[in-house]
């Protein structure tokens, strides 16, 4: 089994810490990331002007990018389950489908195992909502695990010519009812949807039989 990793900081730290700082790495690695803060988490792409800084203030929120791409993710620290998978070159598909899928069929068995619950691995092309372009939970990319029609288990990744980075984020509560208060611009009516969530989750079992999950293709 790989050993699991418990990486504790706040959430600039843990997105900024990069694996591939001294080249590929020899072996696979699982980061259980514990943040100290919250934070709403900007895609790579994502303008910074979208947010409300202050009203993020207000709600003990910072705001953070991340290197991976997709949409805002809000992270409160005692209500989520983040773990990132490392790997090296060659150990998962080499293309961004292929990776995501891999590393979304391993959290789905481990997930409906623990869980109980019926889940499926989304293995089509992305499915857009009026509010995916600005919140991650509110579209579907391949590999991602879906509780019903809704997204349990949200993917990003990040590719380098040493190897992967899988970042997956579960939680433990629903967050989609913030995002209208921390967003600016012409926002779509309603709330954003599409986010599921597991109350009660056992994240230290879940971390570890994810990790004895983490073999080759």
């Amino acid at each position: 089994m790989i050993d699991v990793e418990v990486r504790v900081g706040t959430v600039a730290e843990l997105h900024a810490a990069d694996p591939f700082r001294d080249g590929e790495p020899v072996d696979p690695a699982v980061w259980w990331c514990r943040p100290t803060d919250d934070a709403i988490v900007l895609g790579s792409r994502q303008r910074e002007d979208i947010v409300d800084v202050e009203a993020c203030e207000r709600a003990g929120l910072s705001v953070v990018r991340r290197r991976s791409g997709g949409g805002a993710v809000i992270m409160h620290r005692d209500s989520i389950l983040w773990v990132d998978v490392v790997v090296p070159v060659g150990m998962a598909p080499d293309d961004v489908r292929g990776s995501m899928v891999w590393m979304g069929e391993r959290w789905r068995d481990v997930l409906a195992r623990l869980t109980g619950e019926n889940l499926t691995v989304h293995r089509g092309g992305m499915q857009t909502s009026a509010w995916s372009d600005l919140v991650c939970f509110s579209g579907v990319g391949p590999g991602e695990v879906l509780k019903g029609p809704d997204k349990l288990a949200g993917l990003s990744q990040r590719r380098t010519r040493h190897g992967l980075r899988i970042q997956a984020l579960i939680y433990g509560a629903p967050v989609t009812h913030e995002y209208r208060s921390l967003l600016r611009g012409d926002l779509p009516a309603g709330e954003p949807g599409g986010q599921a969530w597991c109350s009660d989750l056992d994240h230290e079992r879940i971390v570890i039989a994810l990790a004895e999950r983490i073999t080759p293709v």
